[in-house]
């Protein structure tokens, strides 16, 4: 009863501040949905939801000329004189009268390529008209799922905060803004959000901005994860094949041209679909295309529709966008996905130059209590009226956190969750108090990563605790855990403890204590994982993994000193001895020795690599992202990085108070970061990494400079940037000076779709290079040919190079195998 009363007083607070009001229908009575509606030659518009409905707030009264626009169907102007509002008025929109004239094919040319041709040759010009100007902005999401089974590999998935039905489906995410732009082509944005709401979250924020939704087809790329070719690109007959299907004349006797847009090649990341074209301008008048997931290399995703309508401004003779819609489908292990997200332009203001410091680093702010409007606020600003499924899904959700915020509920919640068993002594035990946002954990001993073997430990097993207390407004969280590591054959005990604040969301500062006894490979960086090791050392006899044992405490401090700026700070302690091999045990048989735990001298079972001893060190850090921008949002800072600059790392290291003095040094080095996706070629990526040790002929090899070798040809990592694919782990190990350079090209299907057969494959060719540089020696040399993105269907997680080293000549070639996620 009272979500009826709560219906009934939002459909009376939607009367009281509609305007104009109506349905749009074809003649067999369908809803037409997102259909354009507009007051000539104004910027003052709507459009109609799924069901036809819409509402357009005026003060004018007389002589209101209301055009209604819909792609496939006549353009209606109707002029209005209102007496009182709410007024209403119902439109019948009637399919267009298609005409098209006997195509003459002159000198073999296709007319449809001619009308492309102009376009592209006239699109700068047409860009340029709406390339800086003000608007208001509506933006509106909604998620929804279907077939969610109760458990996936075994976990628990629940009714998803309430979100899912009794047949497993419902409405996940559903939420809009309202939002003021400035805009400057290409990226420059200016945006404050005066209201945002999410179903169920009177507390929530948005994540629906202007931000990357500017798909500008008069651009040679629209970016949908990687870039797409547009339909009018400089190259786009390279891509493209055209049909002039139809054409017609619109309200202000303009011939638009209805151009069917097909690939040439399927696998390409291409669109599908009409695009219309207006005569003698060669503007665009609507967009209707489709995107293929596997095109977008989201297999994930299996279509993606979107529509942009124009309206013409007959004044300053501007086509402007008004409405923007995309639809997607997806699904994945039997579960289906589907979303729809509407944007609305009006109140254009088109300007020659905006002000010298309109657009800075902060694109996206808040007005104050933007999360707090009332039913009213937006019954009077939303410009497309919500569905019924909408309408009913806000009551329901914000019904469901009244309950679900409150203490009776999650107390009740939790103490289901928290029921001991005995069995959870082996599989962990999580203790809550949702209300009170804190949470205990025993990490269990069936953890995938728990258990796992070396030549030093034997089977060694890890377990652990954790305590977590949070808020989620200001981001403020504090966690301590331990990690309590046993080896069999070692038959030693270590534990680690960690304690970690962050302060906030903003500058996001935190600090770190920690502290303990712990086994430690001599990389800090761990090149090679325990599940890859002991695979290695289990079935092959090779122990890659070298070892030695710390007992530490160390504290760290970092956080943004300005945009773009990263700043961190670390003090250490550390008391280091030397292991040896304790076991020699292996699942296939074989009578080898297992080589010994020293790094450099593998058949040395005796003498240890380094003396007892400890050291202390003092570090610091600095990351600068050039050209960040970032969303001011009341929760939070969210950066958004740049990539048309490289990022720098810089890091100063000092060691002293050591044992032995002759292990004092210190260190400088550096990063060099860049990633850049090129068109429609593909992604590349560098990374050079160059430092040089100071006063350290005589330090323990623990501190020297370790670099990320493979010799499994296994990579779990993804690292690429990061790594080497043949270089031995220890051998060109450093305290002086050295420089890496890592170069990969990912084309992205560039190649690789225009070859007939292997396109079918979808699999993305990758060219690499690497290279290390150290006194005395030659430089070691990689380059590498590979595919990733192999695999079946909607999985694609296999990547496979070809790598040949050199180091004064050819030193070997091999095979590696990696898994993408």
């Amino acid at each position: 009863m009272k979500q009826q009363i709560t219906l009934f007083l939002l459909f009376l607070t939607s009367i009281s501040f509609a305007q104009i009001k109506g349905t749009i229908k074809d003649k067999d009575g369908n809803a037409l949905p997102f259909v354009n509606i507009y007051i000539e030659n104004t910027y003052i518009g709507t459009t109609s939801n799924e069901h036809g409905k819409y509402e357009l707030n005026t003060t004018q009264k007389n002589n209101v000329h209301l055009v209604f626009q819909y792609l496939g169907f006549k353009t209606q102007k109707h002029i209005l004189n209102i007496s009182s509002f709410p007024f209403e008025f119902d439109v019948t929109l009637q399919e267009e009268d298609f005409q098209l004239k006997e195509v003459v094919i002159v000198n073999g040319e296709n007319p449809a390529d001619e009308i492309i041709r102009n376009t592209i040759k006239e699109k700068k010009k047409n860009a340029a008209k709406t390339d800086k100007f003000e608007a208001d902005f509506y933006s509106r999401g909604i998620f929804r799922a279907k077939d969610i089974p109760k458990k996936f590999m075994g976990v628990e998935i629940g009714d998803l905060e309430g979100n899912l039905d009794s047949t497993r489906s419902g409405i996940i995410y559903q939420s809009e803004t309202v939002s003021k732009i400035k805009f400057q082509k290409p990226d420059d944005l200016k945006e404050e959000i005066i209201a945002s709401k999410i179903a169920g979250d009177d507390n929530g924020f948005s994540y629906n901005t202007a931000l990357k939704t500017n798909y500008d087809f008069y651009d040679n790329y629209v970016e949908f994860n990687i870039n797409m070719v547009s339909p009018i690109a400089d190259n786009a007959f390279n891509y493209y094949k055209y049909k002039l299907e139809s054409t017609f004349y619109n309200e202000s006797n303009q011939l638009i041209n209805k151009i069917l847009v097909t690939p040439k090649r399927d696998k390409e990341p291409v669109f599908e679909g009409y695009i219309y074209i207006v005569e003698d301008t060669w503007a665009i008048y609507g967009i209707d295309l489709d995107i293929k997931g596997y095109r977008m290399q989201q297999p994930i995703l299996e279509t993606m529709k979107l529509t942009q309508s124009f309206s013409y401004n007959s004044d300053n003779k501007i086509w402007a966008k008004n409405i923007q819609t995309l639809d997607f489908k997806a699904g994945l292990f039997g579960m289906k996905f589907d979303g729809k997200f509407t944007y609305v332009f009006t109140n254009y203001n088109f300007k020659d130059a905006f002000e010298k410091k309109t657009f800075g680093k902060e694109v996206v702010t808040f007005a104050e209590n933007a999360n707090k409007k009332e039913d009213s606020y937006w019954n009077e600003f939303r410009p497309v009226p919500l569905t019924e499924e909408e309408t009913t899904n806000y009551i329901k959700k914000d019904s469901l956190q009244t309950l679900r915020k409150s203490q009776v509920y999650l107390d009740s919640v939790d103490a289901k969750g928290n029921k001991f068993k005995l069995l959870k002594i082996i599989t962990g035990y999580t203790y809550k108090n949702s209300f009170k946002n804190w949470s205990f954990n025993y990490q269990g001993l069936t953890n995938l990563t728990s258990l796992s073997f070396n030549t030093v430990q034997g089977w060694n097993l890890d377990s652990g605790f954790s305590f977590r207390k949070w808020n989620e407004e200001t981001g403020k969280y504090t966690s301590i855990s331990s990690i309590v590591n046993y080896g069999f054959a070692e038959d030693r005990l270590r534990i680690k403890g960690n304690f970690y604040h962050r302060f906030n969301n903003i500058n996001n500062a935190y600090i770190s204590l920690n502290g303990g006894s712990v086994i430690s490979q001599f990389n800090p960086n761990e090149p090679i994982s325990n599940l890859v090791n002991s695979v290695a050392t289990l079935f092959f006899k090779n122990n890659y993994m070298k070892l030695y044992n710390k007992e530490f405490a160390e504290i760290n401090y970092g956080r943004e000193v300005t945009n773009g700026v990263f700043a961190s700070g670390k003090l250490l302690y550390e008391n280091r001895r030397a292991l040896f091999n304790n076991t020699d045990y292996t699942m296939i048989k074989n009578d080898d020795l297992y080589f010994s735990n020293d790094p450099l001298q593998p058949d040395n079972y005796t003498s240890v690599p380094f003396e007892k001893h400890h050291i202390m060190k003092a570090s610091l850090g600095t990351r600068i992202r050039f050209g960040q921008k970032y969303i001011s949002r009341p929760d939070g800072k969210v950066n958004i990085q740049n990539d048309n600059y490289p990022i720098l790392s810089f890091y100063y290291e000092k060691a002293f108070g050591a044992s032995n003095s002759n292990y004092h040094y210190d260190l400088i080095s550096g990063t060099i970061d860049y990633n850049k996706t090129l068109g429609n070629k593909g992604d590349f990526g560098l990374r050079f990494k160059a430092g040089k040790f100071f006063n350290a002929d005589n330090i323990s090899f623990v501190d020297y400079k370790h670099f990320n070798g493979n010799q499994t040809h296994i990579n779990l990592l993804n690292n690429s940037l990061n790594s080497f694919n043949l270089l031995p782990y220890y051998t060109h190990s450093t305290n002086d000076a050295y420089l890496e350079t890592h170069i990969e090209h990912n084309f992205k299907g560039y190649i690789m779709n225009k070859i007939p057969l292997l396109n079918k494959l979808q699999w993305n060719l990758i060219g690499g290079f690497h290279q290390l540089n150290i006194p005395n020696m030659k430089p070691y040399q990689e380059f590498t040919v590979g595919f990733d993105n192999i695999g079946w269907g909607k999985f694609r997680f296999l990547r496979v190079d070809y790598v040949r080293s050199y180091q004064n000549g050819f030193q070997g070639d091999g095979v590696m195998f990696g898994l993408k996620f």
